[in-house]
């Protein structure tokens, strides 16, 4: 069987190592992934597809000028057919209706996963607005939160429809990586890794980091990522007298060495999903401080891997960070219970045997009958 996944692209996030972790899985069991990415040349950002290509996983750039491009539309089914996909996985609103309108008329099957459903700006607002139109239109539609599942049932999206599948990482690159940050090892850091956007809440987190200072004055904090925010950010930390102690080191391609250079972790989101930032942390062994949304609650327990605090409270998350700081005994035992958690329950093949399930769903095939013929095939060749 083989896959063709679709997405607009802007950076190695939550939506990109989703599709790279299934990728691995797939390329390395009985079937195979392609990676076709939407590609402004006028804001360019080819980081997923470079990634894919160094990981051996094959990947096309989509040529998209502005909003709206009607050659993508062409592209996609050309890039379909010349592929031999067997079903076309669609991520994001965007990708959402390209893939849509390219292949309504068509025999193959496409499915959507929303990892996350934010209204922000005009342009965006009538992207969401027109991805829940299509998207009942879709042979199958994956939420990874269950309020994003919510969100789909209220938009008109058929119960039968809708998969929830729990995201899942490659653990293998987080087992033993070499911190790479250049920092002073008698200081604790604090890492913060998402998109530099409201949603994630990174003026929360800024804001909580000046009454950290005011109890924990040598620690270090890093914001890893980009976005909308980072020059609104910049001013923030210039405002708030905490440039010595903050650094904003934009996106990383070394994210295992990034997590191995962090003490703490903190996640101040507003709105989410499942981030796998999170999930990375916690692959990591590092201590967490997580708001409470999305399906957040339901990988982290309350001072048994992690810590819980309200979203949009900067007093809690400030003190949560406080108290892991100060107790070190406390920050190795959520790290170990951190890792146990994502072991048992997050990992890459898990979540692409749930996948796997829903392929065959909506090709109408017995995938592991297929897996079988397959190896019968090789055997009879050797």
């Amino acid at each position: 069987m083989k896959v063709l996944h679709i997405i607009s692209s802007g950076g190695m996030y939550g939506a990109e190592a989703v599709i790279l972790n299934l990728s691995r899985a797939l390329n390395e069991s009985h079937h195979s992934s392609v990676i076709g990415v939407f590609a402004s040349f006028s804001n360019p950002n080819f980081q997923l597809h470079e990634t894919a290509l160094r990981e051996n996983v094959e990947s096309t750039l989509i040529p998209c000028n502005g909003q709206i491009d009607k050659t993508v539309i062409a592209s996609i089914r050309n890039l379909a057919a010349k592929t031999g996909a067997d079903v076309v996985h669609a991520h994001g609103y965007k990708a959402d209706v390209y893939v849509y309108l390219a292949l309504r008329r068509g025999s193959i099957p496409f499915i959507s996963t929303c990892h996350s459903w934010f209204n922000h700006g005009l342009a965006t607002m009538l992207y969401s607005v027109m991805d829940r139109l299509v998207l009942r239109k879709f042979a199958a539609v994956i939420a990874v939160s269950y309020e994003i599942q919510q969100k789909l049932l209220q938009s008109g999206v058929s119960k039968d429809k809708i998969h929830f599948v729990r995201n899942g990482i490659d653990l293998r690159p987080f087992d033993d990586p070499i911190a790479s940050l250049n920092r002073d090892k008698r200081k604790l850091t604090v890492g913060w890794i998402a998109r530099l956007s409201s949603e994630k809440g990174p003026d929360i987190f800024l804001r909580a980091v000046v009454q950290v200072l005011a109890v924990c004055p040598d620690t270090q904090f890093v914001m890893v990522g980009d976005g909308p925010e980072r020059d609104t950010l910049v001013r923030l930390v210039d405002e708030l007298d905490i440039r010595d102690n903050v650094s904003l080191i934009g996106r990383r391609d070394d994210m295992p060495s990034i997590y191995a250079s962090l003490d703490v972790m903190a996640s101040s989101s507003r709105q989410e999903g499942l981030p796998m930032a999170i999930l990375e942390g916690m692959a990591s062994k590092l201590p967490l401080v997580a708001t409470k949304v999305g399906y957040v609650p339901n990988v982290i327990q309350d001072n048994s891997n992690g810590i819980l605090v309200p979203p949009e409270d900067v007093k809690l998350l400030a003190k949560a960070m406080i108290k892991l700081l100060q107790d070190e005994a406390l920050r190795r035992r959520l790290g170990a219970a951190a890792r146990r958690r994502v072991e048992s329950e997050f990992s890459a093949d898990r979540m692409a045997t749930d996948y796997m399930r829903i392929y065959s769903e909506v090709i109408g095939i017995d995938i592991s009958l297929a897996a079988k013929n397959a190896d019968t095939l090789k055997r009879v060749e050797r």
